[in-house]
């Protein structure tokens, strides 16, 4: 079942986006984060080609965020990446597995 987001709020300061959902649950997600794991084809792979491993993003921003239809919101980050459309479900999973996420990922960094 899709996750109904109900609040989203750009905290450009702290460069995190935070997410809430109608269950509740509540989910802050740094800007690095979201951008080394954009839903886009670039980041995820090609069919059956590899995603890319996308690095050096510490310090980016997101610009700004255009909402996309009642499903999904697509961030505009300030290396130019927008391809990305995050779903609320993408979100949602984002926020729940974050910590693995990041640390498989951080893994994978070290592995290069």
């Amino acid at each position: 079942m899709e996750k109904q987001l109900t609040d989203i709020i750009l905290h450009k300061k702290s460069r995190t986006l935070e997410v809430v959902f109608s269950t509740g649950e509540r989910f802050v997600l740094p800007f690095e984060y979201l951008r080394v794991f954009s839903p886009s084809a670039e980041v995820r792979g090609h069919g059956a080609q590899p995603g890319k491993l996308v690095f050096g993003k510490a310090n980016v921003n997101i610009l700004s965020i255009e909402p996309v239809g009642n499903y999904a919101i697509k961030p505009l980050f300030d290396d130019g990446h927008s391809s990305g459309l995050f779903s609320w479900n993408t979100l949602y999973e984002l926020g729940v597995n974050q910590e693995q996420n990041w640390k498989t990922y951080q893994e994978r960094i070290k592995s290069k």
